[in-house]
């Protein structure tokens, strides 16, 4: 049995945990997030929510931790939210934009447009070199933030690109014969 599916997620006054068959719903001062379960029960009390494997699912074992650090992400993002900042580095890159889209200035010949989903909002700051990215949503957030990492990635020799706030960059020494 997981020992992360059989701790208890406490719920933070205000937060409501529905169950409509394999759904939960989580309401909260944030909005309101839904996922279909699979191979788990709970058991909703009111401070907590405990989560089961289901005796009858063949993967319930190895989903256990799995479904319940997903409730456990929901309630949290309905009553606090998440937030990712991402770094820009390199000579005139910057990017402009507003909570609906980014438009970002990479080093490419023409800028790159990049639509937000709904459930992201972004915030620019640092005069364009840093971006705050929030959700109530923990997985559309790290996908919105891989994604535009993945527009320019930090190369190792001159470090410029896009990063995560407090990301490690290992640099590469440059051609022994430049000095």
């Amino acid at each position: 049995m997981s020992r992360i599916g059989k701790k208890p997620i406490p719920v933070p006054t205000g937060v409501e945990v529905k169950m409509a068959g394999p759904t939960v719903t989580v309401k909260g001062p944030l909005g309101v997030l839904a996922r279909d379960l699979l191979g788990v029960t709970l058991v909703i009390e009111k401070a907590e929510v405990v989560v089961h494997p289901d005796p009858n699912h063949v993967k319930a074992a190895s989903l256990h931790g799995l479904m319940r650090t997903l409730v456990a992400n929901m309630v949290e993002g309905v009553s606090k939210g998440f937030s990712k900042t991402l770094v820009i580095t390199g000579t005139g890159y910057k990017v402009e934009g507003d909570a609906k889209a980014l438009t970002l200035f990479l080093g490419y010949s023409k800028p790159v447009a990049f639509p937000l989903p709904t459930d992201v909002t972004a915030a620019v700051e640092d005069k364009g070199t840093k971006i705050v990215l929030k959700s109530i949503s923990k997985e559309s957030l790290g996908d919105t933030a891989a994604k535009i990492r993945a527009v320019r990635t930090i190369e190792p020799y001159k470090g410029k690109g896009v990063a995560y706030l407090g990301e490690k960059i290992k640099r590469k020494a440059g051609k022994a014969g430049a000095k």
